[in-house]
């Protein structure tokens, strides 16, 4: 059983001039439980209008999707869902504390438990000190942070995060890439969008890659990045000692090796230098 299993979803809106626009085009994933997996397109692309199909907030023209075996439409689907949208919103009167309680009672748990789990993802997002301010006096990176906790407040097996790093500071970012791979060592599934490549590359496992409501690629980020490999920067020094950094491309790498052995050359560093996620984006794009 797949964590989400998406089958030929599409999804078409009509204007206001009664013209037909296609978000999606039939549309097909699989993501497994304990993957990290990047939804990665440029804006407008259809990331979103895929999640608020996920999530039940629209409903898609054709196509079928399951989270965790349960069909979307059902309520029960979303009961093991941590979701954050693109531009969270809370009832600003409260604080943070105040809305985790809240946010914790509509999944069930006791209040002993949502007390207990209310202080670690608080700690665990550096809101402890201002969890009793009003939401309202937060910043937009605190705001961010507080989407996140009430993601992991109820501790679910599925997390699905539309831009889950808009709007943070880069150390926000970092906190945030560390409690995703965190939830990957337990097992969670993660899937997230984002536009922004650097992030994709540093904490999936696979990317999807969508443009225009159509699937461009999906992939291993491993893979993309082997393939990606254009030579190598090798730095070599004599017997009497000088070095020299050299550019060796891929295919010449056997034959150069060969020829510093035969000089008596000693090789101190081999670097691959390769195409970054960015590249493979904008190539596959521009397409």
């Amino acid at each position: 059983m797949y964590a989400v299993e998406i089958r030929g979803l599409s999804k078409s809106y009509k204007t206001k001039k009664l013209r037909t626009v296609e978000a999606l085009k039939g549309l097909s994933l699989d993501i497994e439980q304990g993957e990290v997996f990047g939804f990665l397109g440029p804006n407008g692309a259809g990331k979103s209008t895929t999640i608020k199909c996920l999530m039940g907030l629209i409903r898609p023209t054709a196509g079928a999707a399951s989270i965790l075996g349960c069909d979307i439409a059902s309520p029960q689907a979303r009961r093991q869902v941590g979701y954050l949208p693109e531009n969270p919103a809370f009832y600003d009167y409260l604080s943070a504390e105040e809305y985790l309680r809240f946010v914790g009672k509509m999944f069930d748990m006791s209040p002993e438990d949502a007390a207990r789990r209310v202080q670690e993802v608080l700690n665990l997002l550096e809101l402890w000190e201002p969890r009793k301010r009003l939401i309202r006096t937060y910043s937009k990176g605190m705001v961010q942070r507080l989407g996140l906790a009430q993601v992991l407040i109820h501790d679910p097996e599925v997390y699905i995060l539309d831009e889950p790093m808009s709007g943070l500071d880069p150390l926000g970012r970092a906190l945030v890439k560390e409690i995703i791979l965190d939830l990957k060592k337990r097992r969670k599934c993660v899937f997230f969008s984002t536009h922004i490549t650097d992030d994709v590359e540093k904490v999936c496992d696979r990317v999807a890659v969508i443009n225009k409501g159509d699937l461009l690629a999906v992939d291993r980020v491993e893979n993309i990045l082997e393939r990606g490999v254009e030579g190598y920067d090798v730095t070599a020094a004599s017997a009497d000692g000088q070095v020299q950094e050299l550019f060796v491309h891929k295919e010449e790498l056997p034959s150069f090796l060969k020829q510093t052995l035969d000089q008596k050359l000693a090789i101190e560093k081999i670097e691959p230098r390769r195409k970054n996620m960015e590249a493979f984006f904008l190539e596959l794009v521009a397409r």
